[in-house]
């Protein structure tokens, strides 16, 4: 639980620090962005490759291979001498913590199977909830860390929970089964290195490209969709494909829960960074003030995993969380920079009711939906479809906003919420294949 944390923690708290890199780097606030932009483009990479190398290696062996090295890059940020060398440790950052998520999914299906606990629904609520309280904490942890000790202390923090989390996890995690030992060239060819680089530049070059759309660079799109072609074919004919394209075509469930995770990923983080800016830009609220009218998403979030992941409930949690959705982008056609806050609070309540009903709910249906051997990639590509929507949400909103946050941009951005929130509620009636409960939570 700790581990699966560690990623959105150092997504988080870097925010509060950018500025004070920039000024001892002797750096504009663009470069010094890329340090957020660095850790996402490795996290969106190196999810699934590490659930592939868990099934080689074994999951708990992944998982503190991870934690060694995001200790390594915590060390290399607190003493880092020049920009060059915080780069290097945000990729290392982001690669050791990308191990956490899907190796922690192996290891629970692991027990889970070993006991006969059937699909461990307070387990999985807990993973929803666990990133809710990071992404609460987040923020004001940065601050009080640069506040107190400088933004070296953002790198510095991940080593004693690195030391904590690896001996937790040495001492408390049963130990993988012996595995069948490989010379080098056969471990190479097990990895499938091939198709890690396929897969890893097929991801840049999308995600690059929805970074930007004011002013998108077309040709990105058409060298992702000749990546993802090259990918394909190459991942049909591998032995052992990093991702098991035939399961995934057979697997249309699957495919679905993916693109839920998406569209929910866009419509909330759209919400959770566009709707600060207009409360500061448009009804010019202090930042301090827009901070806690977004507070009550996350509780809203939390609270509703806990209660859905107690139960095991599925089916409706989707239906409602699409609802919800549509509603908040309703309340957001009619806010003006003129209307009360009670109105702004109303609307992020709503998104924090679709945050806890469809975290849950489409990570449930994940686990349902995969076997025990395919579960750790599975699990990685799960988090790269988020990373997908998370990133093209910050596009949706300087297309909505453009220079600044007004009511007419605001109100645009209300009906693309709306659409998502009207094709989640029909991608989830109209499929019959989402169970109504995961399982008996035990």
């Amino acid at each position: 639980m700790l581990g699966s944390t560690l990623n959105p923690i150092n997504s988080a708290t870097l925010a509060t620090g950018l500025v004070g890199i920039g000024v001892d780097m002797h750096l504009g606030p663009g470069p010094a962005a890329t340090l957020i932009s660095v850790l996402y483009l490795c996290s969106a990479i190196m999810q699934p490759t590490m659930g592939k190398v868990s099934t080689l290696l074994g999951p708990r062996r992944t998982f503190l291979i991870g934690i060694t090295i995001l200790f390594l890059g915590g060390a290399i940020g607190t003493f880092a001498p020049s920009f060059g060398f915080l780069l290097l440790s945000r990729a290392l950052i982001g690669v050791g913590t990308s191990a956490a998520y899907p190796t922690a999914m192996a290891l629970v299906r692991r027990r889970a199977d070993a006991t006969g606990a059937g699909v461990p629904s307070r387990v999985l609520g807990n993973f929803s909830i666990a990133a809710q309280v990071s992404a609460v904490i987040g923020l004001p942890l940065g601050g009080i860390l640069v506040g107190v000790w400088g933004w070296r202390a953002l790198f510095a923090i991940n080593l004693p929970v690195a030391v904590i989390t690896y001996l937790f996890t040495l001492f408390g995690v049963p130990k993988d089964s012996a595995r069948e030992k490989r010379g080098g060239t056969a471990m190479l060819r097990a990895l499938d290195l091939p198709g890690i680089v396929l897969f890893a530049a097929a991801i840049v070059a999308l995600l690059v490209f929805l970074g930007d759309l004011k002013a998108p660079i077309w040709w990105l799109l058409v060298a992702f969709a000749v990546l993802l072609a090259a990918l394909i074919l190459w991942e049909r004919r591998a032995s052992s494909p990093m991702i098991d394209v035939r399961m995934l075509a057979r697997n249309s469930p699957l495919q679905r829960t993916y693109l839920r995770q998406t569209m929910a990923a866009l419509g909330m983080y759209t919400m959770m960074y566009g709707a600060p800016q207009f409360l500061e830009q448009g009804m010019h609220l202090d930042a301090a003030t827009a901070g806690l009218v977004m507070l009550p998403m996350s509780a809203m979030s939390i609270v509703l995993a806990r209660l859905v992941s107690s139960r095991g409930w599925v089916r409706w949690p989707l239906v409602i969380g699409g609802a919800a959705l549509v509603g908040a982008g309703a309340i957001g056609l009619f806010i003006t920079d003129s209307s009360g806050i009670v109105l702004a609070i109303g609307m992020t309540l709503l998104v924090g009711v679709t945050n806890g009903f469809t975290g849950f709910a489409n990570q449930a249906s994940l686990y349902t939906q995969t076997r025990a051997d395919e579960i750790a990639v599975a699990s990685g590509l799960y988090r790269t479809f988020a990373y997908i929507g998370a990133i093209f949400s910050s596009s949706l909103i300087g297309l909505a906003f453009g220079a600044k946050a007004t009511d007419v941009g605001f109100h645009t951005m209300g009906w693309v919420i709306v659409g998502l929130g009207i094709a989640l509620i029909l991608m989830t009636v109209l499929d019959r294949r989402i169970p109504r409960v995961a399982g008996a939570a035990k």
